[in-house]
């Protein structure tokens, strides 16, 4: 009778000691991470594969790399955590590296920039009686 709550217990105890490593993104070593020199898109995603994020319009590849150890079901640690974004010319040559260490917060500044609002302004009158009045004739495309 008391045997399955000691079975349960057991169990329980034994898999919330497993211990496993857990990565995102592309997988790096430390000789990758020392030797991020490249002269243009061939040898970056010859050596890198194909990045995690392309950005078309600022023309710059993203890669994304993250370890995580799980010690137990209480205990996660970030070993690492990085973002590289390398931008490209009109030739595909590259132009400038950049490494983000996500692990340290310093690094990330948030922006307050706000995008303008095209829309009409309306006041506090239409806000309220939006649909009352004339109705404006909005003209039609062909």
């Amino acid at each position: 009778m008391f045997k399955k709550p000691y079975f349960l217990l057991l169990l329980l105890f034994i898999v919330s000691c497993s211990k496993e490593s857990i990565y995102s993104g592309k997988i790096i070593n430390q000789e990758e991470l020392t030797n991020i020199r490249f002269e243009n898109k061939y040898q970056l995603i010859n050596k890198f594969g194909q990045p995690s994020y392309i950005d078309p319009i600022e023309n710059k590849l993203f890669y994304f790399s993250e370890k995580k150890k799980k010690l137990n079901a209480f205990n996660k640690k970030t070993d690492y955590s990085y973002i590289f974004v390398f931008t490209l010319d009109q030739n595909e040559r590259i132009i400038e590296t950049n490494v983000y260490d996500l692990k340290d917060k310093r690094d990330i500044k948030i922006i307050k920039d706000e995008t303008e609002s095209k829309v009409v302004k309306r006041g506090l009158l239409e806000k309220l009686f939006g649909g009352v009045g004339p109705q404006q004739e909005l003209p039609t495309t062909p």
